[in-house]
């Protein structure tokens, strides 16, 4: 479905990112990871999946390297079809003891690299007059939790950039839509289950059970796979005039 279409990543070695990398190359787009750590193991399973996949290491909260990850994606494969906007980091405390520097870097990271890789995709997706921009938004983007101030500021702050986007490519062939996962185990909240563990004195599972139990209905994690079939159907033709969404995976979270 997707053959000849360019996919850009960002925060894709790991986690939902990769998660989504991987839904996309299995319908044949290229691949161009994004993220800090191991890059061979996320490009031996893209490359593993029958996809041309490269990799760019720029810091997200730095705009000269997202320009510069932009330029080596188009001079890689010819230019970006799909923009997948996912980086992102965490900090947990009160407003009043907030590190200005986490906040400064949460905005900066998770959204305001958004902006800049979005700005730097729109031309060449114009021109073509076919794109497709998803923004990894949160359920935080839809509620709030407490302690977490930068984090919901930023994902609320995506999920408006989001309908901006899609409105002003409405007649366009380009879209612009956001997903909006509840708890999935990634590396970021496996850390809060450890924290949760060991502040209750209790087992992994159990700590993984409260913190479910605290929010999500369902009782189980979103998975990466279920987030990047989500991202395939944003980009298949049933998606077309799916614009300015926030399409929350959250297992109820947001409907209590």
């Amino acid at each position: 479905m997707l053959a000849n279409k360019t996919a850009l990543v960002t925060g894709s070695t790991s986690g939902i990112g990769l998660g989504i990398a991987k839904a996309l190359a299995r319908q044949g787009a290229n691949i161009v990871l994004n993220g800090f750590g191991d890059a061979e193991g996320p490009k031996a399973e893209i490359t593993a999946l029958g996809a041309k996949v490269a990799y760019h290491g720029a810091d997200m909260s730095k705009p000269a390297e997202i320009e510069d990850m932009m330029a080596f994606a188009a001079a890689q494969f010819g230019q970006v079809d799909i923009l997948v906007n996912n980086a992102g980091i965490q900090h947990v405390a009160r407003v009043e003891d907030f590190p200005v520097e986490r906040w400064d870097a949460i905005i900066a990271i998770n959204l305001t690299s958004a902006f800049h890789a979005t700005r730097l995709a729109l031309p060449a997706m114009r021109a073509a007059n076919w794109g497709r921009i998803i923004n990894v938004a949160s359920v935080h983007g839809l509620v709030g939790s407490a302690e977490k101030s930068a984090y919901v500021a930023a994902k609320h702050g995506v999920i408006g950039l989001t309908k901006v986007t899609a409105l002003e490519n409405a007649t366009s062939g380009v879209t612009c839509n956001a997903i909006c996962p509840g708890w999935v185990l990634t590396p970021l909240v496996q850390k809060q289950v450890d924290a949760k563990a060991g502040a209750l004195g209790i087992s992994n599972e159990d700590a993984k059970k409260v913190l479910l139990g605290e929010k999500e209905p369902s009782m189980q994690f979103t998975t990466p796979e279920e987030l990047g079939e989500l991202a395939v159907f944003f980009c298949s033709p049933a998606g077309n005039n799916v614009r300015g969404v926030a399409w929350n995976m959250d297992g109820g979270w947001v409907a209590q």
